[in-house]
């Protein structure tokens, strides 16, 4: 339910900044009042502070105050991403940083490519924030800015939750708080603080978050920032949901809501207002859900924030569900997919049409070469047509010479062209088997999301249709044991629904990454008990693995255990996947029966087929160690 966000100080002297203001001349110290005026009232009151900002740039204008020009865009940025206003905190960071590039500030330039990489994130575009975030903070350390370079390991954080890679963003949040610490800025270290809780939640270290989160409260209590109180408390909420303590849960989230009324931040509200929905929904309190899942949709459609309004429908559709109307639920969750869907298209639009320029502009850079090496062969010739003249007139000998070297040269070209021929048939068959990997995954995700969203939701609902009719029949003892068992079996279609749809599409590999899949698939062949399977992981957090590399290393190491369960009658597996340095290594042994290698070469089953198909695709090697009795060891060896 919670966000992350970034710290605003409230003014315990804005009183007196006021009085400063009603004297202050029209010079720098005046730039400075309307700043600070702007950070204290922007917790009570947003508009004013945006007065404020607003009323600094200008005075910075007119002074030709760089600095202060500076610090009134950051200020005014920093009031849009409290609103959740993610289109204005862009343009205002392209400006920013147009305006440090400008000046040639060095120091500016890094905090704009900190800012504008935050926007990128926020877009969906993470690599080109991670790569904008690390090319400032390197300026930052080398420039010894501790307060930027705070703001630097923060942003990271956010940045790698968005992925969901919560130990890299656990890794930086520690950084952040480390050195908001030493610089003894309240703000800073709850804004460092409650990012830090919202990831340890993420990764389901609870009592890291409940503590992180209560420091968030204190700290902000103490200094009279209700915004931040409000946050530390929704994040508390959400914590213990995840616990099952709906009550304390529920307790956190009304002063949340209370608190976020009381400053005026309306996406905050929003955001309290789908939490109690869930809380009352725990509750079986269906009226309370309906009103303020209802409120909290409308109220983030009001403030144009989609990602909002799916959640608080989303608790729309359980409600529905809960409450027996199907028909509702399922419109509520078309909806939800249907952006959900748009914003994944929209986000491969962008990626295929930056493939595409990158491609175009290999193209010319080939054609460019092409046309130069055609050049340089026309020259060639012109000279050695000059040459055999000479040879000619001279010698009937070097003549043939020079036919014998002609003819060698023309064996080079057939060898070359040859060769040409051969590595085009080799990109042709990559080409295809590119395209039949991709329809197969495709196909895949397409059948599990249609047996998990279609017939799932379908079969569950008519288990809570049979649930709440049994209630209202009256039915003899034979009629009743007939009726348990149909739900049995019920139950049993669900389950094994739901096994086919993940054995298509692991979820967990699309979430959360190819090491968390992994784990899943080893630990379900584990419970299933046909088979014992040790799973390792070595540097896996170290390396980024792109989904289609993940996908092909789940389906090899899947169709070679489902191999040691089949055909080696195995008892006990080893799966293990490491960095190296060229890439990634992967071990899959069995204690099965093994058998001769040299068989392969005349398999006519299509999953060794799949197995190399998929292997010589991603460029990798694989090697084969077993004979009879021995059991079976596969070595694969890719490049990332």
């Amino acid at each position: 339910m919670s966000g992350h966000f970034t710290y605003a100080q409230t003014g315990p002297n804005k009183d007196s900044l006021l009085q400063q203001l009603a004297t202050a001349k029209e010079d720098t110290n005046k730039v400075w009042l309307y700043i600070k005026l702007s950070k204290a009232t922007q917790s009570s009151d947003m508009l004013k502070a945006h007065e404020y900002s607003d009323a600094a740039y200008r005075l910075s204008e007119k002074l030709h105050f760089n600095k202060g020009r500076f610090k009134a865009m950051l200020r005014k940025t920093a009031l849009y991403r409290a609103v959740g206003n993610v289109d204005s905190v862009f343009e205002g960071n392209k400006q920013f940083l147009a305006l440090a590039q400008q000046m040639k500030d060095t120091l500016n330039m890094a905090v704009g490519y900190i800012n504008i990489a935050e926007s990128y994130n926020d877009l969906g575009d993470a690599e080109k924030a991670i790569e904008l975030s690390l090319q400032g903070l390197a300026v930052i350390e080398k420039k010894g800015a501790p307060e930027l370079q705070q703001d630097a390991y923060d942003n990271l954080q956010r940045i790698y939750f968005t992925r969901s890679e919560f130990a890299k963003s656990i890794e930086y949040g520690k950084k952040s708080v480390e050195i908001a610490r030493t610089l003894n800025v309240p703000q800073r270290i709850a804004s460092s603080l409650f990012n830090l809780s919202v990831a340890y939640n993420n990764n389901k270290e609870f009592d890291k978050a409940i503590a992180a989160a209560n420091e968030v409260v204190s700290i902000s209590r103490a200094n009279g920032d209700d915004r931040v109180v409000a946050y530390g408390l929704s994040n508390l909420c959400d914590v213990y949901i995840k616990l099952k303590n709906i009550p304390a849960a529920l307790s956190y989230e009304l002063e949340s809501f209370s608190l976020a009324k009381k400053v005026g931040d309306r996406d905050m509200e929003a955001t309290t207002l789908t939490g109690l929905a869930m809380c009352y929904l725990q509750q079986k309190d269906y009226t309370k859900a309906q009103e303020y899942a209802s409120k909290a949709a409308q109220l983030h459609d009001e403030l144009g924030n989609m990602v909002g309004k799916v959640s608080a429908t989303k608790v729309l559709a359980d409600i529905a569900f809960a409450t027996g109307d199907p028909a509702k639920g399922y419109a509520y969750e078309l909806f939800c997919d249907e952006y959900e869907q748009k914003h994944i298209n929209q986000v491969l639009s962008k990626q295929s049409s930056d493939l595409e320029k990158k491609y175009e502009t290999e193209k010319k850079e080939t054609q460019i070469k092409k046309l130069e090496a055609e050049k340089t062969v026309q020259q060639l010739t012109i000279r050695q047509k000059n040459t055999l003249n000479y040879i000619l007139i001279g010698s009937a000998v070097i003549l043939l010479v020079i036919s014998l070297l002609s003819y060698r040269t023309y064996q080079q070209k057939q060898k070359i062209q040859q060769q040409r021929i051969s590595e085009l048939e080799t990109e042709k068959k990559l080409t295809a088997t590119e395209a039949v990997l991709k329809g197969e995954e495709q196909e895949r995700t397409r059948l599990a999301k249609d047996l998990h969203d279609g017939l799932g939701g379908m079969l569950s609902g008519i288990k809570y249709s049979f649930n709440t009719m049994k209630g209202n029949l009256i039915m003899t003892p034979d009629n009743a044991q007939a009726f348990e068992r149909s739900m049995d079996m019920l139950d049993s279609s669900i389950k094994e629904m739901r096994r086919v749809a993940h054995n298509l599409m692991p979820e967990a590999l699309v979430k959360f990454g190819l090491d968390a899949a992994l784990k899943d698939f080893c630990n379900d062949i584990n419970l299933s008990g046909a088979l014992k399977v040790n799973y390792q992981s070595i540097g896996l957090e170290q390396v980024v693995i792109d989904q289609t590399t993940a996908i092909t290393i789940y389906r090899v190491i899947q169709e070679l255990i489902n191999n040691a369960i089949k055909h080696a009658a195995a008892t006990q597996a080893i799966v293990q996947v490491s960095k190296t340095n060229g890439g990634l290594s992967v071990t899959v042994e069995d204690d099965g029966k093994g058998f001769d290698p040299s068989i392969l070469k005349n398999a006519k089953g299509i999953g060794w087929s799949n197995i190399e198909s998929r292997i010589d695709f991603m460029k990798g090697k694989i090697d084969i160690q077993s004979a009879p009795g021995d059991g079976t060891s596969v070595l694969i060896e890719l490049p990332v």
